[in-house]
């Protein structure tokens, strides 16, 4: 659903109420490079146009965060948030921005925006842990809005945007429940925030539509029908659970089909049949007649699929081979929900393929679930012209444009598990970009001018550190050689399993951070940093121990691997500290995990007088198979007795997905090392660290 907007924007978060200026420079092109004149680009109340050249240089006021628009009467809008951190490195107060390339407006090109799995219930109303309650009894369409409203911007620019929900909609708890583990039901002010947000259609095809069986599911659909969202793949029987949900979008004709890829285990399935309703099933079979009626209707036929393994890199082949063959029968676009993090995307045949979108509006806890992004894909009567990925962090349950260290996580995921499809992401500002294939070599190829012209880069590691951040490097490119300064010196690479450890985003977009375990009462936010602007301060009680780190277990990680802790402390008076891993095993509930695991002492720090900022580094194993998830804690003691206040930063659970070594080379044995965010050397160095691409 597109909104248009005027020149007069907001910031997202403010610095203070003092005015500091900020400088954003940048280049506005189309998709062949060439410069657009005229563009507006909008910062808050500032706005300017693009030059002749397409350049624009634009001074605003010092933000946490800057949220850029730009608009142009011949090319769709687009918008651009970045964090002052991010673009004011080393403290300067200039910046400039990757070109960002604009697509240009022609008759029936239609604008679709996608993104992943909703749902709020559960945790938003109850929280774990004592945290914030997001949606409140007494307030629940406003506290429902407040959590899509900053990407309400993103999702209001299409034409016509979907999600998958993956919740049944009810007014109370249903009384009848499936037999199964995991259920979940929302509130109808789910829809009324959706809609807000831009959204116009949800596909019901997913493994929790028939969670609470006839009565959740006739509730769904009855709140759905009197809102003003579209919706398919589900019904009160096999007929209806497979029917496609029709729409006019830009005088094209659409049809949209929603699909579970497995039936479940239980009785009722949840999959619907002639005898009882349920979300449609995902059968070849099905699949294929389906597309099949509607193409034959000459609509523009959008599959969207629920399947894979959840928390899994790549799609089963199953789910793989149904979208392929859906597209082969027709079908415009194949996106597809359920492994709960992102995948890699394909153009197949000129068609695209999303295979997860991750979550979208989520109560998990697990980090490696928090990053996920929104699609958006322009057709041209049906065929894929374009797409363009949205970063999008999933921080403390609401969806937030991904800044800074989470654009990096999340763009460098999808963007090598892409390449293995041979489907290549540029990058648009801080955008990916995915352009259509060729049809002939004759044909003239797109150019895109929005890539790092330094394929060099000089990594700097302090006096004290053998390990270091690599987020400052371009996401859309691979490490190719890494040179090192002595014939002596080995080094490996990792990615960091826990995510916003260098603060900068803790206090972004009016949601707090739910991964840490600090006391919230002895805790506070630093307007100073050991690499940045922000880190956290934590006053310590005297004569008694404050434990800090991870609130949840990580379940995304890769069993008996090499790990190291890095942190940075800064204490003010004789502190002791003990880190230890505890783990979750296969089979433990949760909270007795929490309560009664026990905690393995890694290592014992000591700081015997005060100190400025120092590295910490500690090395270890993460847990073999037989635990289903673990976290890393630390515990603060002071040894005096006294109170204390303990400076925190750059707290990372660094996982070492290569070995040491030599090679200029690196070894890529595994997904995760092409997705390298830490670079390690076995010894300390003065010298830079050579990174080429």
């Amino acid at each position: 659903m597109r909104f248009f907007f005027g020149t007069i924007l907001f910031f997202i978060s403010f610095i203070s109420s003092a005015e500091k200026n900020m400088t954003i420079s940048g280049k506005v092109i189309d998709e062949y490079g060439s410069p657009i004149s005229d563009v507006v680009i909008a910062v808050s109340d500032d706005s300017i146009k693009s030059t002749t050249d397409g350049l624009f240089t634009i001074n605003t006021s010092q933000s946490r965060s800057y949220e850029i628009q730009l608009s142009h009467p011949n090319y769709f809008s687009s918008i651009q948030t970045f964090s002052h951190y991010e673009l004011a490195k080393e403290q300067q107060q200039t910046a400039t921005i990757f070109d960002i390339s604009l697509v240009i407006k022609v008759k029936k090109r239609v604008m679709l925006a996608f993104a992943g799995d909703v749902m709020m219930g559960r945790r938003f109303y109850k929280p774990y842990f004592g945290d914030e309650v997001l949606i409140n009894s007494n307030n629940k369409l406003a506290d429902s809005k407040a959590i899509v409203q900053h990407i309400k911007p993103y999702m209001s620019l299409a034409d016509y945007a979907a999600v998958n929900l993956e919740t049944q909609v009810a007014d109370k708890k249903p009384e009848k429940r499936a037999q199964k583990s995991v259920t979940f039901y929302s509130q109808p002010e789910v829809l009324d925030a959706l809609i807000w947000a831009g959204v116009d259609y949800v596909s019901l095809g997913n493994n929790h539509t028939y969670d609470y069986l006839e009565s959740g599911l006739q509730s769904t659909l009855t709140f759905l029908d009197n809102s003003l969202l579209g919706y398919s793949g589900a019904g009160i029987n096999e007929q209806s659970a497979l029917q496609a949900h029709t729409e006019t979008i830009n005088d094209i004709n659409f049809a949209m089909l929603g699909y579970v890829g497995w039936e479940g285990s239980k009785k009722p399935s949840q999959t619907a049949t002639h005898q009882h309703g349920g979300a449609a099933y995902g059968t070849m079979k099905n699949i294929l007649q389906s597309v099949r009626k509607q193409v034959s209707q000459e609509r523009t036929t959008i599959v969207q699929y629920h399947g894979s393994q959840e928390y899994a890199d790549n799609p089963t082949g199953v789910t793989e081979q149904r979208l392929k063959s859906a597209l082969d029968a027709g079908a415009a676009l194949a996106i597809a929900h359920h492994p709960h993090v992102t995948q890699g995307i394909e153009l197949y045949n000129n068609k695209l393929i999303a295979y997860s979108m991750g979550n979208f509006i989520f109560d998990q806890n697990f980090s490696a679930t928090q990053h996920s992004f929104i699609l958006y894909v322009w057709l041209d009567e049906g065929e894929f012209h374009r797409a363009e990925i949205v970063p999008i962090y999933v921080k403390g349950y609401k969806p937030t444009p991904a800044t800074g260290m989470h654009r990096y996580t999340v763009m460098k995921r999808l963007t090598e598990l892409s390449k293995q499809r041979n489907t290549n992401i540029l990058m648009s500002g801080g955008h990916g970009i995915i352009k259509r294939q060729l049809a002939s070599k004759n044909q003239t190829e797109p150019y895109i001018q929005s890539e790092p012209a330094n394929s060099r880069f000089a990594v700097h590691l302090a006096q004290d550190e053998k390990n270091t951040p690599l987020y400052q490097l371009p996401w859309n490119k691979t490490i190719k050689q890494v040179t090192l300064p002595s014939s002596d010196v080995m080094y490996r690479l990792g990615t960091n399993l826990i995510n916003g450890s260098d603060f900068e985003s803790f206090a972004l977009f009016d949601s707090p951070e739910r991964g840490w375990l600090f006391d919230r009462q002895a805790t506070s936010l630093n307007n100073f940093g050991a690499s940045g602007s922000r880190s956290l301060k934590v006053k310590l009680k005297p004569k008694s121990i404050t434990t800090f780190g991870m609130q949840s277990f990580r379940r995304v990680y890769t069993p008996s691997s090499a790990m190291t802790i890095k942190a940075k402390l800064n204490v003010q008076a004789p502190v002791r500290v003990r880190f230890y891993w505890q783990g979750r095993k296969t089979r433990q509930k949760l909270f007795d995990a929490f309560n009664n695991s026990p905690k393995h002492l890694i290592d014992t720090v000591e700081f015997t007088h005060a100190s400025d900022w120092k590295n910490i580094e500690l090395d270890f194993n993460s847990p073999r198979i037989g635990y289903k998830s673990f976290r890393v804690l630390a515990e603060f003691e002071s040894v005096n007795g006294g109170t204390v206040e303990v400076n925190i930063d750059d707290f990372a659970l660094i996982e070492w997905n290569s070995a040491f070594s030599k090679k200029t080379k690196p070894n890529f044995y595994n997904t995760l090392s092409h997705q390298a965010a830490y670079l390690g050397v076995s010894e300390t160095i003065s010298a830079p660290i050579i990174v080429n691409f």
